[in-house]
């Protein structure tokens, strides 16, 4: 029997379909989820949690003249199942394939560009005004939730739509959960909706009349008390958008695709601000992910039977962070972990278990906890900040006004610095050594394997004289037995790794391996080449540089990072300072571009870090004239 999947390659197959038959039509979607991205890797549960939403989105607008913008992006999966692309499905995340985010030279269909959150409202409000200010006939829907409402961004554009009276639809999905369940105070800040004279004048009369009542029907009072309860469920966030300028319609389940169908048709003809507040259920119909949707957030593939990932030859660095820490954390009560709704993928996790009154999850907030980290530094707490590179951008203000200015000793431990892979460019930390490097008072430390990482935070955690950033990869580590003791580390002192006499090769954190297997194959070319670990992209090793500058006429910096800016720069800005000019420079970096997802190993051949094509690059510098 054909599946009703087949019959679908865009949205206008979807409208010939009976609405009785979408149900059927959601599972078969479901079960296509679960195969491809068990194959691919991804990000399952948020999918999971949308695909009734989707449906009914596509079934009631004019996509693509009608506009559907994504927050975050990682729950598109099902928008882009039905926009042309299920038949490359398969090639989710892979190089040459489709993203796992929506992506404007991809499709029409993909009006925004997201990978980052709290972004949608603002985006399509934009399209909104847009439109009017064009003269355009179209609707336009923000789609936001997995805690996206947690950041600024998305309360700015909520503020600013909600006083227009312009046409525009929001939908946020509520699922209680961004990666880690939500926290903050943003539900508790809607119950102050409560305190209005006259919800609590009908409250009292009405609690004076039960109390008037016989003892024995006083239980009345316990099923008012109930009552009251649901009312504030369903009254208090419509009273809290309706004040921000909404009309407000729910909460309705998200997983009802009549009863959405039938509110989308009528807002559809509504004018002025509208929000729509769905209940969902991150992982819906997938067992495992139902019961872990933080472990479906998002991973590489894995078994569809059982839910198991594939095992992993050794400890990831976010697992050899967040044990260091809470080994450093046993010793002093001082140090507190600050993340930014990422316990689990910072591994901040381990501190959250061992000393839950030390860990704060600030939700999707990196302003906020950058900021938050400043107050407790200057009250004489060791704050260590986990943030993701490319998240930790959102906080550049903070960073340079907050912390570096004042000089505070805060720690910030930035995972997935460098390529990330098949998340791709929204997710790469490919800028990192450049935006930290010029704020002044920061120190920028890259270590070279675990052990290195662990003394690094060590060293961190007992420098006082300004800000401190740790940046290192995603994925697993080398392997290596732990050394019996942390030991601390010279500020700004690098390390020979390899001695040789034809060319100096200086090398940071995750490049650092990779470059003495270079060094192993130059050596079978006859070319001798020393490297350096740098360790400290700033403050540089000056001494380092004197010595090598004297002995080699050919240098060469390896970066997992954009040239522009990063220690290839810093090693070209200290060489001009210094006058130096029988020395030739030779950088390799991220290009100046913004690269594509694939595999990391796809994406080493990109760039040129794939041991044979680096060997052959040096190789090729050191023999020209």
């Amino acid at each position: 029997m054909q599946k009703l999947l087949d019959k679908i390659q865009y949205p206008e197959d979807l409208k010939k379909l009976n609405i009785e038959q979408l149900p059927q039509l959601a599972e078969e979607i479901r079960t296509f989820l679960v195969e491809q991205v068990s194959k691919t890797g991804g990000h399952l549960a948020p999918n999971l949690g949308v695909v009734e939403l989707t449906l009914a989105l596509h079934y009631v607008f004019d996509m693509p003249k009608d506009k559907i913008v994504w927050d975050v992006g990682h729950q598109a999966y099902v928008h882009k199942i039905l926009t042309g692309r299920k038949d490359r499905f398969h090639t989710l995340r892979q190089y040459g394939g489709i993203s796992g985010f929506p992506k404007i030279s991809e499709s029409e269909y993909d009006v925004f560009g997201v990978g980052h959150a709290s972004t949608s409202i603002s985006a399509a409000y934009g399209m909104a005004v847009a439109r009017d200010l064009n003269q355009d006939d179209f609707s336009v829907v923000a789609v936001i939730g997995d805690g996206a409402m947690t950041g600024g961004l998305a309360l700015e554009g909520l503020n600013n739509a909600g006083g227009s009276r312009r046409d525009f639809i929001v939908i946020l999905n509520d699922n209680r959960m961004s990666i880690s369940p939500n926290v903050g105070a943003l539900s508790k800040a809607l119950t102050q909706v409560i305190t209005t004279s006259l919800y609590n004048r009908v409250k009292e009369d009405i609690w004076e009349l039960t109390g008037r009542l016989p003892r024995g029907a006083r239980t009345l009072r316990k099923i008012i008390q109930r009552i009251e309860e649901a009312l504030k469920m369903m009254l208090i966030p419509g009273q809290f958008f309706e004040r921000m300028g909404f009309r407000y319609f729910g909460p309705v389940s998200g997983h009802n695709i009549d009863r959405m169908i039938r509110i989308f048709r009528e807002i559809k003809k509504l004018h002025g601000p509208i929000l729509v507040h769905l209940h969902s259920v991150k992982g819906k119909g997938y067992k495992f992910a139902e019961e872990d949707a933080t472990k479906f957030h998002g991973l590489g593939s894995f078994c569809p039977e059982t839910g198991n990932a594939k095992p992993r030859k050794a400890p990831p660095y976010n697992e050899i962070f967040g044990t260091a820490l809470v080994e450093l954390a046993e010793k002093d009560e001082k140090i507190i972990g600050i993340t930014a709704a990422m316990a689990h993928g910072t591994g901040l996790i381990h501190l959250q278990k061992r000393f839950p009154q030390r860990f704060f999850d600030v939700g999707i907030a990196e302003q906020h906890a950058v900021t938050f980290a400043a107050g407790m530094a200057l009250q004489g707490l060791k704050p260590v900040v986990a943030i993701y590179s490319t998240f930790l951008q959102r906080a550049y203000d903070q960073l340079i006004h907050d912390v570096g200015l004042q000089k505070l000793p805060i720690v910030f431990v930035l995972d997935r610095g460098g390529l990330v892979g098949e998340d791709g460019p929204t997710h790469h930390g490919s800028f990192d050594l450049s935006y930290l490097r010029i704020i002044p008072n920061f120190v920028i430390m890259a270590p070279r394997d675990e052990n290195e990482l662990r003394d690094m935070l060590y060293t961190a955690l007992n420098y006082e004289d300004g800000p401190v950033a740790i940046r290192y990869p995603r994925g697993e580590s080398l392997g290596l037995p732990r050394k019996p003791k942390l030991e601390m580390i010279p500020i700004g002192k690098s390390i020979v790794e390899r001695t040789g006499k034809h060319v100096a090769i200086l090398a940071a954190g995750d490049r650092v391996v990779p470059v003495l297997d270079v060094a192993s194959q130059l050596e079978k070319r006859k070319i001798m080449a020393e490297v350096v670990n740098v360790r400290f992209i700033k403050p540089l090793d000056r001494v380092m540089l004197e010595n090598i500058t004297r002995r080699f006429k050919h240098v060469v910096t390896v970066e997992n990072n954009c040239m522009i800016g990063g220690m290839g720069s810093a090693v070209a800005e200290w060489m001009a300072e210094a006058q130096v000019t029988d020395v030739t420079l030779h950088r390799f970096g991220l290009k100046d571009e913004f690269i594509p997802h694939g595999s990391l190993c796809d994406l080493w051949d990109y760039v040129g870090f794939s041991t044979h094509l680096l060997t052959n690059a040096i190789e090729k510098c050191v023999k020209k004239k």
